[in-house]
């Protein structure tokens, strides 16, 4: 079973991720106190996800170790395949999401993490976006789990 193992935000565009034990999600609108939270927020904007195990296979190909935060997703996760939930609704403690598409490493990222293979790398690895359809609290230890 899938559970949270790390929660990150950043105020601004470009600054570390802030890491929290919880947080406050908001429908249609993301994270509080995230730099993406916003009114009528794009689908695609509102939450991001991604693997330990990804981040570890990373960190092992790439002879590093970047912390997880930096990878600049919102939650870190653990015992779960995130690919598998794109186009599905899934519940993240009491919070309900939507899954809508793959996270892609971008060259924002690359660059930022001085990793010249990091696109290449985790191309279909580097998480997955998020609605956000139900507000509430997200707390780290919160299990994820399917719509049965």
């Amino acid at each position: 079973m899938g559970k949270i193992i790390k929660i990150g935000i950043s105020k601004n565009k470009g600054e570390k991720l802030l890491s929290l034990s919880s947080i406050i999600a908001v429908k249609g609108k993301g994270l509080t106190d995230d730099r993406k939270f916003k009114d009528n927020n794009d689908k695609m904007n509102q939450l991001t996800l991604i693997e330990s195990e990804n981040i570890s296979l990373f960190n092992k190909i790439a002879n590093t170790n970047i912390p997880q935060l930096d990878f600049r997703r919102n939650l870190i996760t653990e015992n779960i395949k995130l690919n598998n939930l794109v186009n599905k609704e899934f519940f993240i403690g009491t919070i309900k999401v939507k899954g809508h598409d793959l996270c892609r490493p971008c060259k924002y990222l690359e660059k930022k993490l001085n990793q010249i293979n990091l696109v290449k790398e985790l191309i279909t690895k580097a998480g997955l976006r998020c609605e956000i359809l139900t507000t509430g609290k997200i707390s780290v230890g919160d299990i994820i789990k399917q719509n049965d």
